[in-house]
């Protein structure tokens, strides 16, 4: 199937429309904004910026463009409280510039809310054909709260969401549950070593929880299966109540193994196992031979993950 043009996508006819000058209703006393170069030295990544800058074949590819003909569609831009420039929309181009050896770069600059920069932000990137699952989730994340920070509620940003970018309600939703996983876990998506539907299990757990699962799949070369993710979050609910009365505690010992903490590591082991059908593992799997000869015999495992035990 032939790619469809970008212009196809998104019909622009004005500045104002190109850039949302009209979009979001400022008042009188909010800057039009203006088209301006700007030293790159003045500009700084946007806050928590989802969107991977990569120097590869693309990255080339415009590179080479800005050599021969500058940059030819503004970036957008704020300005910084602390000096400078926060970049909204540019930050491949910027990239581009620096290793094409320009010392500034053409941005339209004008005053937007943290809310509003950050729908901008999302929208100016969200339609590129080479954005990884992480990427997305975290941009639709990020959309998401924007969104309701400006009083829409959550069903009629979903909604909106859905009709702007084309994908389902669900699709996004789940996107916006993976953005909960950590980082490290994200790119074993984008990896394909974690599957999205088992990455979406385990979102639900906590951090402590999430840095265990990684360290058991990196380290054990474990395959977790969607059944398998299902059950380990499952396990996690189950013990809710003993985790929140002791997870102060609880923290300390998976992180220090401190032997005067023996008890209550057991006792807490045990509510594990007791939730944990290890049989019902096909034997053909690595978690299944690590769970039955380490989890249910209770032995400590903290030489091969770094923590004194694995929930």
């Amino acid at each position: 199937m032939a790619k469809r043009n970008l212009g196809e996508k998104i019909k622009l006819s004005t500045y104002d429309e190109m850039f949302g000058t009209d979009t979001f209703g400022h008042d009188d006393q909010k800057s039009e904004g203006q088209i301006i170069n700007v030293p790159l030295s003045e500009l700084y990544t946007f806050k928590n910026h989802p969107f991977k800058v990569l120097d590869d074949e693309k990255m080339e590819e415009t590179v080479e463009s800005v050599k021969a003909h500058g940059v030819l569609v503004p970036g957008i831009a704020r300005p910084r409280k602390g000096g400078g420039y926060e970049i909204i929309s540019g930050h491949r181009r910027r990239r581009a510039s620096e290793i094409a050896g320009k010392t500034e770069m053409p941005f339209m600059v004008r005053e937007y809310t943290d809310d509003e920069a950050t729908i901008i932000m999302v929208d100016s990137n969200i339609q590129r054909e080479d954005i990884s699952i992480s990427e997305k989730a975290k941009a639709y994340s990020m959309k998401y709260e924007a969104m309701k920070h400006q009083g829409a509620a959550g069903g009629i940003s979903l909604e909106k969401m859905s009709e702007e970018s084309g994908e389902s309600r669900k699709t996004i939703q789940r996107y916006i549950c993976l953005a909960r996983l950590s980082d490290e876990l994200l790119e074993l998506v984008d990896n394909k070593k974690l599957g999205v539907m088992q990455g979406l299990e385990i979102s639900y757990l906590d951090e402590t929880q999430q840095s265990i699962v990684y360290k058991v799949i990196e380290e054990l070369g474990c395959v977790i299966s969607v059944e398998q993710a299902s059950r380990i979050r499952e396990a996690d609910k189950n013990n809710n109540d003993f985790n929140n009365t002791n997870m102060n505690k609880t923290n300390h010992i998976i992180q220090s193994g401190d032997a005067d903490e023996m008890d209550e590591a057991e006792a807490y082991m045990e509510l594990i196992r007791e939730n944990i059908d290890y049989d019902s593992l096909p034997e053909d799997t690595s978690l299944r031979k690590i769970m039955k000869e380490h989890y249910k015999s209770g032995k400590a495992i903290y030489e091969t993950t770094g923590y004194y035990f694995i929930d």
